[in-house]
């Protein structure tokens, strides 16, 4: 017999509460629940329900397994679904929200090809810095960086994202290489927000994330502006590896005290909830995290077509 079938019809007849209502709700006879539930009690060696002539109750094991296998039929159904959508042509208006600088250059270089590949979908990219409300603004899905703080949020990661310090070869040639954190005291470091960032750069040391407050006579709210006056060799920056890896390969910024970089965090894919996703948003996600899981991606020039 049928183990997922068993299955179901243990969680139908414990939720409705009787054989013949199962009975109902599936199509059947109350004599094949009953032989249906005899034969997963006997599998698992265990007393489930507690059957009277009018009601089912469940004993203290039932009421465990039943969690468990609501999960699992849950579990199949999203499985089941997933396939189907994912078989689906994408169509329709795709509605994306990305960070303005990480979108510019690995969301938007990106959706020409997502778009020849599926002909009837059309797509709209908003880049902003602003953390929408996905729900209340229609959103389908939001690129996000770092931990996901929303809770109430379904997240995929699509890749990684590594922070290092980085400088010109000219600055460090001119004011030395730090080989260790503590020496960044000695060094000009460009901040992000102007007056110094609140929590300092973060570093790994003996296992334990640190942070060094930084300083240095310039500062901006703009990654992109510390990323050029770096290039320009007016100090040191703490970047993020999409914005900088493209520079290191090529010998324009180098990194520093890689020894004590702090863990990478995720990039993902972010939407209100994973049930029932049109076959747009995963068209997105399997086109995205394709891309990013390729390491030779993050070394190549990204622009648009």
């Amino acid at each position: 017999m049928d183990r997922f079938k068993q299955l179901e019809t243990f969680v139908n007849a414990a939720t409705l509460g009787s054989l013949s209502a199962a009975a109902r709700a599936e199509g059947v006879v109350p004599a094949l629940i009953g032989r249906r539930l005899d034969a997963l009690e006997a599998r698992l060696g265990l007393k489930l329900l507690v059957r009277s002539t009018r009601r089912l109750s469940l004993t203290a094991e039932g009421a465990r397994f039943l969690v468990s296998s609501r999960a699992i039929l849950e579990s199949l159904e999203d499985a089941e679904s997933e396939v189907a959508v994912r078989g689906a042509q994408a169509s329709g208006r795709l509605r994306i929200t990305a960070p303005a600088g990480f979108g510019r250059r690995h969301v938007a270089p990106l959706l020409p090809a997502l778009m020849d590949a599926h002909p009837a979908l059309s797509v709209s990219l908003d880049l902003t810095d602003r953390v929408v409300d996905l729900r209340s603004e229609g959103y389908d899905c939001a690129i996000r960086l770092g931990d996901l703080e929303d809770s109430s949020l379904v997240g995929v990661r699509l890749g990684e994202n590594r922070r290092v310090v980085v400088g010109a070869p000219a600055y460090l040639a001119r004011r030395g290489i730090p080989t260790q954190p503590s020496e960044l005291a000695q060094h000009n470091c460009l901040s992000l927000g102007g007056a110094g960032q609140a929590r300092g750069w973060l570093f790994s040391d003996a296992g334990k994330i640190v942070a060094h407050r930084i300083d240095g006579d310039m500062g901006c709210s703009d990654g992109a502006v510390l990323h050029a006056w770096a290039l320009a060799g007016r100090g040191l920056a703490w970047r993020s590896m999409w914005e900088v890896s493209e520079d290191l390969a090529n010998g324009r910024l180098a990194s520093v005290l890689d020894d004590y970089a702090a863990p990478p965090n995720g990039i993902y894919a972010v939407f209100p909830q994973r049930k029932h996703l049109p076959a747009r948003v995963h068209a997105l996600v399997d086109h995205l995290r394709e891309a990013y899981r390729d390491a030779a991606y993050w070394t190549r020039a990204q622009t648009l077509p």
